[in-house]
């Protein structure tokens, strides 16, 4: 499914970027708030492993991301 090739891409850079802004060890660290939006990114991921309702599925049909090949 092309939707879930999109929403597990963008799943896993919000959670690179930002743990590359929230972990002090990094070159581009910023703030350790950042870390906050890792554990959000990880809640939707394992309210949608619950659920399967995925918030960023609707907005991507909202943009015409089509769901299957």
């Amino acid at each position: 499914m092309i939707t879930t090739d999109w929403i597990h891409t963008i799943a896993g850079t919000f959670i690179l970027i930002s743990l590359a802004l929230g972990v002090e060890a990094s070159p581009i660290f910023h703030s350790k708030y950042w870390l906050l939006f890792t554990a959000f990114v990880g809640l939707n991921l394992f309210q949608f492993g619950i659920t399967k309702f995925c918030p960023m599925e609707f907005f991507l049909k909202k943009l015409g991301i089509p769901q299957s090949r």
